[in-house]
């Protein structure tokens, strides 16, 4: 995934510089990083599996 992605920080998030992730969805990937520490780079998961992870965190299953 390239730098000029668009990243987003979860809707959770309430705006004050706290710990967050951002994330940048493409059709082939979806891209996770460290909204305080962006220089460190990002990790990238399948939509596929980042659906699956979605899906558990709503359903507390972590």
């Amino acid at each position: 995934m390239a730098d000029r992605r668009e990243w987003h920080k979860s809707s959770y998030s309430n705006g004050n510089n706290a710990s967050c992730v951002e994330v940048a969805e493409e059709a082939n990937a979806v891209g996770v990083r460290d909204s305080q520490n962006r220089e460190l780079g990002h990790i990238c998961f399948s939509p596929n599996a980042w659906a699956t992870f979605l899906h558990g965190l709503k359903g507390s299953r972590f």
